[in-house]
């Protein structure tokens, strides 16, 4: 599938987990990418379980919801620091929950907008392109 936007066809081949409280958003997230050629691990609402899956799956990036339920996500943004895997905190909060050891990642407001997660997680700013 040939895209318009230069930075989504990035997710091609691409193994996207996919950490949403949000079953219609987290679906809709899965579905796109999808599309775009990316296999989409997960989505997973939990941070325990989103943990497990990357012990156990290859993971290319992930794009993670800051609050889940009655938890905040960064358990699983550390690990995947850890590890050197690239993600992006999609939220609709104020920017500022997000603790200062993590302010070079990219955050994107819901609804979730493949084409700039896709530029933050795998390329070049679009005036470097």
């Amino acid at each position: 599938m040939k895209s318009s936007f230069p930075h989504s066809a990035l997710f091609a081949g691409k193994r996207v987990l996919v950490v949403e409280d949000e079953f219609l958003l987290a679906d809709e997230t899965r579905k796109k990418l999808n599309k775009l050629g990316a296999v989409v691990v997960g989505p997973t609402p939990r941070v325990d379980h989103a943990l497990s899956l990357i012990e156990d799956h290859q993971i290319d990036a992930a794009i993670l919801d800051v609050f889940l339920s009655d938890t905040l996500v960064f358990p699983v943004a550390e690990r995947l620091e850890e590890l050197g895997i690239p993600f992006v905190f999609a939220t609709a909060y104020d920017p500022s929950i997000i603790p200062g050891r993590f302010g070079g990642y990219i955050l994107c407001d819901k609804p979730v907008e493949l084409e700039n997660i896709a530029q933050g997680l795998f390329g070049a700013p679009l005036s470097d392109a």
